[in-house]
Formats: structure tokens, sequence, C-alpha cells
């Protein structure tokens, strides 16, 4: 097998670069984190030969692969912007209490206060794109380019479990407590990472969500 090979370019397909990881897994790139999150979403709907489709920020892990080349088959057949919308996931309202420490950092870039802040980010319907960093913590999108906001300068040495934070424009919210760059603007009770559900993570790919002030 190659060592990587991509699909057209041109034409209805977008470029989607495939890469063999090992000797049972392929790695697709493609453009960003919405058409991560679609391929994935896509590719479980209509079949296909892995036994894990994992989004990331600009990729799809497709693990346990019984036929690469079957898969690339399969692949050709996908056109980003539908399956997520087609599919899309149950919504999940998190409680939030905004009392972060970085609230009036994120109001002056935003050029508003605290009750702007609230207001605007409460107002917002974000997307869990994918998981990573700690079991439950799901980077969701949704914040517009304008509102994003750097990390910090220096990371915290501990962030509190339950934070919700905003790092560029991702939005976050801490399972357990861990070091941290992301500013933080409350905290909520919902727990984000259980093993005894179904489904152990809240925020699973493809989740919709909402922030509901307390």
């Amino acid at each position: 097998m190659a060592d990587s090979w991509a699909l057209a370019d041109d034409g209805p397909v977008p470029h989607l670069r495939l890469v063999p990881v090992g000797p049972a897994a392929v790695l697709a790139e493609v453009a960003d984190a919405g058409e991560a999150l679609d391929l994935a979403a896509w590719a479980r709907t209509v079949g296909v030969g892995a036994l894990e489709v994992v989004p990331g920020a600009g990729t799809v892990l497709f693990d346990g692969v019984e036929d690469p080349v079957a898969l690339e088959t399969v692949l050709v057949g996908w056109r980003p912007g539908g399956a997520v919308a087609e599919g899309a996931g149950a919504l999940v309202e998190v409680p939030t209490t905004y009392d972060g420490p970085d609230l009036d950092d994120v109001a002056e870039r935003w050029g508003t206060d605290r009750d702007g802040v609230v207001e605007r980010h409460a107002a917002l319907t974000f997307v869990s794109a994918f998981c990573g960093f700690a079991p439950g913590f799901a980077y969701l999108t949704g914040l517009p380019d304008e509102l994003a906001v750097p990390r910090l300068d220096t990371p915290r040495s501990r962030v509190a479990p339950g934070s919700v934070g905003l790092a560029g424009a991702w939005c976050g919210v801490y399972p357990t407590a861990s070091p941290g760059g992301w500013r933080l603007l409350g905290r909520t009770d919902a727990v984000l990472w259980d093993p005894t559900r179904s489904s152990p993570a809240l925020l699973a790919p493809g989740t919709r969500v909402r922030f509901v002030p307390r």
C-alpha cells in the first residue's frame, strides 16, 4: 500500500488525503474541524469497514480498517456540508454560573461588560467537534471568529473541574482538575465523563450544546 494517497482536489469532491497509520488504520485529512465532524457522521451513517471512526481538529481516524482500498471507494461518495445537519445530535443544556476569573478580561476584549459576555455566550449554540486532551473534554465550535480570544500567556497550574473556558474560537468544559491555559468564564456541576453511562462522554462529537446561566 502506498504511503499516502489523495482523492480529487477539484470538482465536487474537496481535498481529502488518506494516510495509512499502521496495518489497520487510516487517517483522513480534511480542511477543518467542521469537515472532520461531517465526514465522521457521514461515515457512521453509510457504514465503513472500520471498528472506530474518530474525528479530530482536521482529521478523521478510521481504526480497525478491514480493507483500505474498499474504504477509499466508500469515501469518494462523501460531500461536505450535510451529514451533521441531517443527523443533528441531541441538545445538551449545561447550567453555568458565570463567575470565572477571566470574565472581566473577556468582557474587555469583546467591548462589553460581564452581563454582555453572559448574554452573548448563552445565546450561542455550540457543537461538539471532537473530544481530546482528557476523557470527556469536548472541543466546541460555534464561537464567531470576532469573539475568539487568545490562550493565557502563562497557563494555570490547576483548573477546577467543571470550569467553562475559551481558547481561540473554541469553547470547552474541563471534566477534571488539570493545568490549563483557557480563559475561564464560569463553572458547571454537569458531569462531563462518567464511564458507567451508556455514552460516557456527555458532550460526544455531534452533540449540540447550550450554556444556561444560573
